[in-house]
């Protein structure tokens, strides 16, 4: 499918890639990983044709199609939801204007004999067959799998694009990417705008994909249970392992060890080897056989060792003073943006040394929480801070937040809170700025670099209370660990927002889980969360609206005798209209059926002949099928709803 050969690649005098060669297969599922600025994202779009390489080459085969989600996208609003999910049938959509404007020349032409009809009649029976082949009767309930899956309901469908936040725009792309079903698919941290129920869909969806996929993920969990393959990039080569993350791991360790044991041997070799040398150079009877010798010498092949990318954050929070017992208390707190309620009546308290994890699907107020308890953001009810407590607040937009036009050194400098006791340098040197990096614009940063200056401008000062908003966004699975082994040895008092189920893994002690305005606690971590779910009701869990749960767990046993009954007469009267609309369906497809048999007769039997008017009722009987594939969509999900 994909073939680089000895491809180099170089940026502002800096070697990315240097003659590097591999393969993508059909099947294959290939996770990139390397620390941030390695090269990743460049070879996605190497691989996209975005860029060229300087020498060396990558080849296609023919009409390859390839997909991919980048980072950072320019969105254009011109269109509702359902709309923009469409567009992802381009073909399909070619098409069927081809075929309504051959049915209006098929409708004004009443010489039924002429030789300009019967090529229409083809042409429309050939575009026909066409759409058939394309899939055209699964469009809706495609789009409604894709959609529902990453977390979009059908009310939305509606809604013009416009309304949606970056990181739901960024959904609506990856929902038209895998309904477009590329040769190639290209998704640089597709998860980074996921909650955690979308990310186990998507998985489950990248699983049986028969097509290739290379990503960029720094979900461990994530790129895990979808790659069969790992290129590790450093020092601009790669090295290539048949492997999933882990395995890599365990792979990469085992060869550098058995790295090590030859090159010892090859020296051990080399250090008797010129020992003979230099006794038997002096002598005439054995010049020879020394001259031998180093001739073996010069042409054995040097053992290498695979280099340690060592260049990692060094990552450590200051010791801050001790707080008082109770870190911080929410009594009643509420939030609405505009006529939206988000949060009612929430009562929530945090003691001294707790860690705790937000989480949910998106929308449930986990952000607008954080902004809450960090004072940043106006509210109905109280809040208090306890006695002594010195709040960090990193956000999941704090990057934007920077001085465009100071330099990062600047803005490590000029940070509030700054410990003269440490140097800027070796603060920002940990985080991978170093040399004359230091002296570049936070404007012409990339987002992950702009994101570690964002936590860098943290360290500076000493916190004993931090909330943090989706920090691993943008860091490398490296840097990720060694944030999260910072938060393991921290000190105070924790709040962390993550869709990142290895990041939380064993790094709180409670979940709250946030739905229907509400949010529940939960003793363990992420992974004692995620099982009891999947024991209870994973199918509801996964497949139904965001009130689904909190409706199942707080009314199951408060449902009087007289609701039961309500709710199972809503069933009845739905269930009903599915099989009404169901029987709709067939009659219709019996009778689209009946005119394709006319239309094939009619190619084979120029004698007989068929009215203009049917082919145009061969289109309406087409477009009232797909209408009723909308409704008994929609009529599905009200069942679930009444579950």
């Amino acid at each position: 499918m994909v073939s680089v050969n000895q491809m180099s690649f170089y940026f502002g005098g800096q070697d990315i890639f240097e003659q590097i060669s591999f393969q993508i297969n059909p099947g294959d599922r290939i996770g990139l990983v390397g620390r941030n600025g390695a090269g990743k994202t460049t070879l996605l779009n190497l691989l996209f044709k975005k860029i060229s390489p300087k020498s060396g080459s990558i080849d296609f085969t023919n009409n390859i199609n390839i997909g991919y989600l980048p980072q950072d996208l320019d969105f254009v609003n011109d269109s509702n939801l359902l709309d923009e999910f469409k567009k992802a049938f381009n073909e399909i959509q070619n098409i069927e204007r081809r075929i309504e404007q051959i049915n209006h020349l098929i409708s004004s032409n009443k010489d039924f004999e002429s030789k300009e009809y019967l090529e229409n009649l083809d042409k429309l029976s050939d575009l026909q067959q066409e759409l058939n082949l394309l899939g055209v009767d699964k469009i809706s309930s495609e789009i409604a799998t894709v959609s529902k899956g990453l977390g979009f309901k059908t009310t939305d469908f509606e809604r013009n694009t416009d309304e949606f936040s970056g990181g739901w725009r960024m959904r609506i792309e990856l929902v038209k990417i895998l309904l477009r079903k590329p040769d190639v698919l290209l998704l640089d941290e597709p998860t980074n705008h996921l909650d955690i129920e979308s990310i186990i869909w998507l998985e489950k969806w990248l699983k049986n994909y028969s097509g290739a996929i290379v990503m960029v993920s720094h979900d461990k969990f994530f790129i895990d249970n979808v790659t069969n393959r790992t290129i590790e990039i450093s020092f601009s080569s790669i090295s290539d392992y048949k492997s999933n993350y882990s395995k890599y791991l365990k792979l990469r360790e085992d060869r550098i060890e058995k790295q090590i044991q030859s090159k010892k041997n090859q020296e051990k070799f080399v250090k008797q080897t010129t020992d003979l040398i230099n006794k038997f150079r002096a002598k005439k009877n054995k010049a020879k056989f020394a001259k031998s010798l180093q001739t073996k010498l010069d042409k054995l092949e040097i053992v290498k060792i695979d280099e340690n990318d060592t260049s990692k954050i060094k990552l450590k929070f200051p010791k801050a003073q001790r707080s008082g017992k109770v870190t911080v208390k929410l009594i009643d707190v509420s939030k609405s943006y505009s006529d939206k309620l988000v949060l009612e009546n929430i009562n929530f308290e945090l003691t001294r040394g707790d860690k705790v994890a937000f989480v949910g699907k998106n929308g449930e107020g986990k952000t607008t929480l954080a902004k809450i308890i960090s004072n940043t953001l106006d509210f109905e009810g109280e809040l208090k801070i306890g006695y002594n407590v010195t709040t960090g607040y990193y956000a999941q937009d704090q990057a934007d937040y920077l001085d465009n036009e100071k330099t990062v050194l600047e803005t490590v400098e000029y940070a509030r809170g700054y410990d003269s006791s440490m140097n800027a340098r070796t603060i920002l040197g940990s985080f991978l700025f170093s040399d004359d990096d230091v002296f570049k614009k936070i404007k012409v940063l990339s987002g992950g670099e702009r994101a570690r200056v964002s936590l860098c401008r943290l360290l500076n000062d000493s916190h004993n209370f931090l909330i943090m908003d989706e920090p691993t966004n943008h860091l490398d699975i490296h840097s990720k660990e060694l944030l999260k082994k910072a938060l393991i040895e921290f000190d105070g008092t924790l709040i962390i927002v993550s869709h990142d189920r290895d990041f939380l893994s064993n790094l709180t002690t409670k979940v709250y889980e946030f739905s229907s305005k509400k949010i529940k606690e939960h003793r363990g971590d992420i992974n004692s969360f995620l099982q009891n779910k999947k024991l209870s009701n994973v199918r509801q869990y996964e497949n139904t609206d965001n009130n689904f749960i909190a409706k199942k767990e707080n009314n199951d046993k408060k449902k009087s005798y007289h609701q039961i009954k309500k709710i199972e007469k809503q069933k009845k009267i739905i269930l009903k209209r599915i099989k009404r609309t169901e029987d709709e369906i067939e009659s219709l497809a019996s009778q689209l059926s009946l005119i394709e048999k006319k239309i094939q007769e009619n190619q084979n039997n120029f004698s007989k002949k068929i009215e203009g008017e049917e082919y145009v009722n061969y289109e309406k009987i087409k477009q009232k099928i797909k209408s009723l594939e909308e409704k008994w969509t929609l009529l599905l999900d009200e069942l679930g709803e009444t579950s």
